[in-house]
């Protein structure tokens, strides 16, 4: 039995909202469709999810490097623009955070979570993420929310796993940890002490040693 389920909150349970992203490069000139935008964020997530990079970053370094590298496997490389666009949704995420997506089935996967489970979400986020839960409706589903911003702390660091546990009462062992970044999320949580699934939608992480599922229904199954 694993009472307490914690959760990523970016591509776990939000995700980006890519027709911002297209509109932000249309505004410049530069035309990507969101399902080609979301193609190649797949693939850029996948390519981030180096310990070395992971080692040597913070999650705000990384955010503009995820939005370069999902432009050029667009083909937008044009310097100016790609400043300009990332200044722009920079911006918009600072002020509102702009993972604001949320796929249909994650609803439903936290309401019967819900029933068995305590819940909770452990987030590299900016400050903004607890509103943002709100905003979608998602907050209710969580009796705690550690954003990275607050804690002065972020992930893989296990310090913020370990403080999350002890404000809700969990125990390491009977604690799951569901994220997409094997070398954070992965990482971290078992450093913690904590079991980790990883949310691997594109099937990239064959390699791994975790247990994965390709969306969160697959937690339904049994965390």
């Amino acid at each position: 039995m694993t009472p307490h389920v914690f959760f990523d909150a970016g591509n776990t349970l939000v995700y980006v909202n890519m027709e911002l992203v297209a509109a932000a490069l249309a505004r410049r000139g530069a035309r990507a469709a969101p399902e080609e935008l979301w193609r190649s964020e797949h693939r850029v997530r996948f390519e981030i999810d180096d310990p070395e990079l992971v080692r040597r970053t913070t999650d705000g370094s990384r955010w503009a490097l995820y939005f370069e590298r999902i432009f050029a496997g667009c083909g937008i490389t044009r310097r100016a623009l790609v400043d300009g666009a990332i200044a722009e949704l920079r911006e918009r995420h600072e002020a509102d955070n702009i993972w604001e997506t949320v796929p249909p089935e994650v609803p439903m996967v936290l309401d019967q979570l819900r029933r068995r489970h305590r819940l909770a979400v452990i987030s590299n986020s900016n400050g903004t993420v607890r509103e943002k839960l709100r905003r979608v409706g998602l907050l209710p589903y969580f009796e705690l929310v550690v954003d990275s911003h607050e804690e002065g702390i972020e992930k893989p660091d296990p310090r913020i796993f370990r403080r999350a546990m002890e404000r809700t009462g969990a125990r390491p062992e009977r604690s799951l940890y569901v994220g997409d970044f094997y070398h954070i999320d992965v990482a971290g949580a078992r450093a913690a002490g904590m079991r980790a699934l990883l949310l691997d939608p594109a099937g990239l992480h064959g390699d791994k040693p975790v247990r994965r599922i390709a969306s969160l229904g697959g937690l339904l199954s049994g965390p």
